[in-house]
Formats: structure tokens, sequence, C-alpha cells
């Protein structure tokens, strides 16, 4: 999949960008996984967006999270990919973008992500391991993984 990646700051987003944005978070952390849960934060603001295009399609989309604001590491966070498009790699693309642009922004250092528990396998084929125990978090199971670059 040929997707376009743009990388911006919470203010430089559209009004587009910021509703599609919303939508899909919307459409996959509350619709998708029967979550009730407050998605909006006020963390957005102080992070950057990684969001990937298919034409006017947002296919998939990261938050860059800065170092000390949900962890002393950088983080990954609201990690999501468009249902539309599943199956396509859209998702180990997503990450390995982002982990690229966290490091281009914040230096290359640690990355600390909070992961839905049934993605473990998959953060780790990303080089990420597991550092915790499990924990619920709005009623679903995750861990703390860390990547360490080389």
């Amino acid at each position: 999949m040929n997707l376009n990646w743009i990388l911006k700051r919470f203010d430089e987003l559209t009004p587009f960008e910021l509703y599609q944005l919303l939508r899909l978070r919307s459409e996959v952390f509350v619709v998708e996984q029967n979550c009730v849960f407050l998605d909006m934060d006020n963390k957005d603001q102080q992070c950057w967006h990684l969001l990937g295009w298919d034409g006017d399609l947002l296919a998939a989309s990261t938050r860059l999270v800065p170092p000390g604001m949900a962890y002393a590491e950088m983080s990954i966070g609201r990690v999501v990919s468009s249902p539309q498009l599943r199956g396509k790699g859209i998702g180990r693309e997503l990450m390995l973008e982002s982990i690229k642009a966290a490091h281009e922004l914040f230096g290359k250092n640690n990355i600390r992500i909070g992961a839905q528990l049934y993605l473990e396998k998959f953060y780790q084929s990303l080089g990420f391991h597991t550092d915790g125990d499990v924990y619920l978090e709005d009623g679903i199971k995750h861990v703390e993984m860390l990547y360490q670059p080389s």
C-alpha cells in the first residue's frame, strides 16, 4: 500500500484532518472496540500526529507523545488503522513510520507504549519487549512495552 504520510503538530492540523482523525479514532476505539471512554484527553494539543492517507481516506494514524508526558520516555499512542484497509500491512507500516518520526522529533531514545495485550506479539515483531504486568485500561487488557533503538 502506498500511503501519503503527513506529520503535524496539533495546531497545524486542518479542520478536515482533525475531523478525520477524531472520526477514525471514534470508529475504532469507541464503536468497534465497544469501549466508552473520553478519547479527547487534553494530550493531543502537546503532541505530534502522524497521518497516513489513501487519497481522501485517513488509513492510519498515531499520536507521538513527547518524553515526560505519558511516561518518562517518548511514546507512541492512539495507534489506529481504518477497518476498510486492514490486512494490507498498514499497521506495520504505521508503526515503522511512527518509530522513525518519534526518533527524528525527540532523539533516538527509548519508546514506551501501553499496548493492548492481544497485540503484544505484533509489537514484539517490531522490536518492542514487554516491560511490566498486564493491567486494565477502559476494560481492555494492556501491557507496557519498551523499544530500545540499537
